[in-house]
């Protein structure tokens, strides 16, 4: 795995890899939680869930943009994991006290909804930082890997002990390893200050410098993406993925409850997706992602999946079962965190550190939420129209289609540049 590493790079790496080993253990544990949650509100209550998510992910445009105007990343990073592990602990313990409580359950729903995205947004906001373009390709596979790492013993977790701890035994879990990122975010950040210079093309080599606040207008990150051509083009990469996830979500909502009565049963079937998803994935990111990065180029990296989600969204036209449906599942996620998300995170390295952070949390939360819920409007739209799940898949493979010549379009424009540049 670390054959792609230089020594001077191994502190930062290994660091890095652990950090979000914990972030995304700690989320997929406390995310088949949500899931069963959704089973027991229903479709048509996390239908609005998902609008009330994108409304909150707007509201937290400003709020970090001028979080990260004003306050430096050094002293911000560890506090958002901070804020994450009180909530989880905070919630599980009153689920412990109102186990059956709707607007519990629909508090978690959204903030769990909107925390997955924008936590995962921040990460590597300060990757694409640390790391210039030529590491990204060698170096962003085996950090991903870690988080898929985590991805993996998080769900694992989860399906082992969900009857024996309960929900809110596994929230205090995911809060535990909150606490741990607190401090992996803050050795890292001490290796990026004080370390030896990472970066080889030209970045501030003052670390005091680079760690001050971005200044700015707390609204930037929209003005930015709505003045470029390629980030427009990535918003609409970004909105096209949720599009299909939104598709097979609600497929997956219906199916399951239909399949699975008992709730505990249910958190354990989500948990189980989520463990061979993150298998799967593992295996892919430390062998196979950065040597398709390095030889194909973006291109690659940013087609591959759309194009097999367009096949599988066919076949649930034709099968539409919950085995199938599992299947199409596995491939779109384990796909998504092999390929697409290292992908779309390379696409943000030649950009400045303003465009990093605000556009790049803009793109990553209120956009995908935003496709999010009006995804779901439509799907509601079109079954009070009288279709049915066939049509639904159809819609769903039109989407990948767009979704492929996007990703083709942005690869080329990535792989030009880094071409002129090199």
């Amino acid at each position: 795995m670390l054959t792609f590493v230089e020594r001077h790079e191994l502190p930062s790496v290994v660091t890095a890899f652990f950090l979000f080993f914990c972030v995304l253990g700690g989320y997929f544990a406390v995310r088949p939680v949500r899931e069963t949650l959704g089973t027991i509100l229903g479709r048509d209550r996390v239908t609005n869930l998902w609008l009330a998510t994108w409304i909150a992910s707007l509201a937290i445009v400003p709020l970090y943009g001028a979080v990260v105007a004003k306050i430096r990343r050094s002293i911000f990073l560890p506090l958002i994991y901070g804020f994450v592990a009180v909530a989880l602990a905070i919630v599980g313990g009153v689920m412990q006290v109102q186990r059956q409580s709707v607007a519990v359950a629909q508090f978690f729903y959204v903030f769990i909804s909107v925390l997955s995205l924008f936590l995962v947004s921040v990460f590597w906001s300060f990757l694409v930082e640390l790391f210039d373009s030529g590491q990204a390709k060698r170096l962003f596979p085996v950090i991903a890997a870690g988080g898929t790492a985590g991805a993996l013993v998080g769900p694992l977790f989860t399906d082992f002990t969900a009857r024996t701890i309960g929900n809110a035994g596994i929230l205090f879990v995911g809060a535990a390893l909150f606490v741990l990122a607190v401090v992996l975010q803050a050795i890292l950040i001490r290796i990026w200050k004080s370390g030896p210079e990472l970066r080889r093309d030209g970045g501030e080599a003052d670390h005091q410098t680079r760690d001050r606040a971005l200044g700015g207008n707390p609204f930037a990150g929209i003005t930015l993406v709505l003045r470029s051509p390629y980030l427009v083009g990535i918003a609409g990469y970004v909105a096209l993925l949720a599009t299909a996830n939104t598709f097979l979500y609600f497929e997956q909502l219906r199916l399951v409850a239909t399949a699975f009565a008992d709730t505990q049963t249910r958190t354990s079937v989500f948990a189980r997706i989520d463990w061979i998803v993150q298998g799967l994935t593992i295996l892919a990111q430390l062998f196979i992602t950065g040597r398709i990065a390095s030889r194909l180029g973006l291109v690659v990296l940013l087609t591959i999946i759309p194009v097999a989600i367009f096949f599988g969204f066919v076949a649930l036209a034709i099968w539409n079962t919950f085995a199938v449906l599992a299947v199409v599942i596995v491939l779109r996620r384990s796909g998504e965190y092999a390929f697409v998300r290292p992908g779309r995170e390379m696409l943000w390295t030649p950009m400045s550190k303003e465009t990093k952070y605000k556009a790049k949390n803009f793109v990553d939360v209120p956009v995908y939420r935003g496709a999010d819920a009006a995804v779901a409007q439509l799907q509601r739209a079109i079954e009070g129209a009288g279709f049915g799940a066939q049509t639904l898949a159809l819609f769903g493979a039109l989407g990948a289609v767009l979704w492929a010549v996007n990703g083709w379009w942005l690869g080329r424009r990535y792989d030009a540049a880094a071409r002129e540049s090199a």
